[in-house]
């Protein structure tokens, strides 16, 4: 079966910005009053590019990919500065209808949860479908012939017979496969892969990153992906925001933060990750934890680092005064009053 996600030749603009996010700032209206679940943020994406967003569950690397999509929860969530330039175009200026022309066609997004994500009352050929029906006006044998050409790119196997069954008839990879090609049935110029392998167990996790990146191979999608995983990190970007309480931490190429982290935060996540050891009669050392926990959502914004009460590093300075943005060479950024103690 022809595959439908088609080859790119080599492009001598394949370093040029597709995505130019330039000091972007969501507020979110809570109990406690106004607070900047994004805060600052800043940074670029290239044609073909990767980069990730690393941090605990709370941190705002969601909340960065739905400010992207135009998907913030309305009415309590908006974009209070900033810009979102793609291909030029701000986004965060665009109208309802021209971010839904954008959705789907030229950015793309993978959800958490596949179950959630996927309506359980229509087959998931329909649901694949549909997405090239309103994208690209097929009508629906063309539409059903591309979504089977859709399963067959992304490994589903007998895609001609498995596009009537229902989601709960998939096993968990399955269906996280079935988001993948629902999303880059339009072939979109960015797919934002919001902690794509949630759930799923090493194995099939392994499995939908080496999918993901074959696929960028053969579109040159760009891909951001936001993960709470460095070992995820590692396998699949070139580079990585690590982000703590709505703000940058740390900013680089996944070779300088992995190999040099300048944040005490960063360094307690490479920490936390678990090593398989090269025989089973060694000693295992004392697997590392972050003390304490994400402050609450009343603390975003506080000109302070928000990072002080679990830093071994931190004095007055850090309890008083937010950190600056601090460029290190070859572009590796960090917010940390005292990244010279970690080198």
């Amino acid at each position: 079966m022809q595959d439908t996600i088609h080859h790119i030749a080599p492009d001598n603009s394949a370093d040029a910005i597709l995505l130019s996010v330039r000091n972007l700032t969501v507020e979110l209206t809570t109990r406690d009053g106004v607070v900047p679940v994004i805060d600052n943020m800043s940074f670029d994406l290239k044609t073909g590019g990767n980069i990730s967003f690393v941090g605990e569950s709370g941190c705002g690397k969601s909340m960065t990919a739905l400010a992207l999509m135009g998907l913030l929860p309305q009415p309590a969530g908006r974009i209070a500065s900033g810009q979102i330039l793609f291909n030029n175009e701000d986004l965060a200026q665009a109208s309802d209808a021209r971010l839904r022309e954008i959705r789907g066609n030229d950015i793309s997004m993978i959800f958490q949860e596949p179950m959630t994500s996927l309506n359980p009352v229509y087959t998931i050929g329909e649901q694949i479908a549909e997405v090239l029906r309103r994208h690209r006006n097929l009508d629906r044998a063309e539409a059903t012939a591309k979504a089977i050409e859709l399963l067959d790119a992304v490994h589903i196997p007998s895609p001609a017979s498995r596009i009537n069954d229902y989601p709960h008839q998939l096993s968990g990879g399955q269906r996280q496969r079935v988001m993948i090609a629902i999303a880059l049935a339009c072939e979109p110029k960015i797919l934002i892969a919001d902690e794509p392998t949630t759930a799923l167990d090493v194995t099939v996790q392994a499995q939908i990153f080496d999918l993901l990146t074959e696929l960028q191979e053969k579109t040159g999608t760009a891909i951001v992906l936001i993960t709470h995983d460095m070992g995820a990190v590692a396998r699949m970007s070139q580079d990585i925001i690590v982000m703590y309480a709505g703000r940058k931490a740390e900013q680089g190429t996944v070779a300088q933060v992995i190999r040099q982290p300048a944040h005490p935060y960063t360094h307690g996540l490479i920490a936390a990750v678990p090593h398989l050891l090269p025989t089973i009669t060694e000693e295992r050392p004392e697997l590392l934890e972050i003390p304490g926990i994400v402050p609450p959502l009343s603390q975003f914004g506080q000109n302070r680092c928000l990072f002080a009460s679990r830093c071994n590093y931190a004095t007055e300075q850090c309890r008083q005064q937010r950190p600056e943005e601090i460029s290190r060479e070859n572009q590796h950024i960090t917010a940390c009053w005292h990244t010279d103690s970690l080198s």
